[in-house]
């Protein structure tokens, strides 16, 4: 479903991201971890069409992202850091527009339940996002990527800044998405929350990934070793 291959991208002498290849099948979670500058986000980017590669390829579901930029919008959702929406709207309106846009058009009753599935809490449907905590953004996120049918969802450091409890909940929603058949990428600093969600780990350092590992094949204490030893 994601597909990456020799994936390079240089600014001048500096090479963000050397050689890539990497493969995520529908309903895999794939984790990377790294330290700042390693590589992540510029590959998030390169899948989202922000940027475009120096050398080699990425492609979403068959598809080029250079090639087709609009086209892979169509099967793929994203959800930054700090999830960008409209504080001036509901977030049933937040909804509505923006799983509008995508070409999907739902009744009021269906949209809250497509919030509701996201995890958010129904007396805050009509509230304005400006009122909003950060794990209920990402929730209205969430529900959009839902809404959209993406068969693709990618992830920037998606549980930073949130509580446990808002952490655990993320968590729970995008094991769901990924049962359900979605292909999901996630740039992440937390390697314990790695372990716990995704399928498949990978270590990225200077732009090169250095490692996969199948998740279930490790511990967390083991994984953090290894993490330290490579970084």
């Amino acid at each position: 479903m994601l597909e990456a291959k020799n994936l390079t991208k240089k600014y001048g002498n500096h090479t963000a991201l050397n050689s890539l290849n990497l493969r995520i099948q529908p309903g895999e979670i794939f984790a990377l971890l790294g330290q700042n500058g390693a590589g992540k986000t510029t590959t998030i980017n390169l899948f989202l069409g922000f940027i475009e590669p120096t050398e080699g390829t990425a492609s979403i579901d068959g598809i080029s992202v250079s090639e087709n930029p609009q086209e892979i919008k169509k099967h793929l959702a994203y959800i930054p850091e700090t999830v960008m929406l409209y504080p001036n709207l509901t977030g049933i309106e937040n909804l509505h527009y923006f799983s509008s846009l995508a070409g999907f058009e739902y009744t009021k009753a269906e949209l809250g339940e497509l919030l509701a599935t996201a995890g958010l809490q129904s007396q805050a449907f009509d509230q304005r996002l400006a009122g909003y905590s950060k794990g209920m953004r990402q929730k209205v996120g969430i529900a959009i990527a839902v809404a959209k049918k993406a068969k693709v969802l990618l992830l920037d450091e998606p549980t930073s800044g949130l509580d446990p409890k808002a952490s655990n909940e993320f968590s729970g929603i995008i094991k769901t998405l990924s049962a359900n058949g979605t292909a999901i990428l996630m740039a992440t600093h937390d390697i314990f929350r790695a372990k716990e969600v995704a399928s498949r780990i990978g270590i990225m350092k200077e732009g090169t990934l250095h490692a996969v590992i199948d998740a279930g094949s490790i511990s967390a204490n083991e994984l953090e070793s290894l993490y330290l030893k490579t970084v």
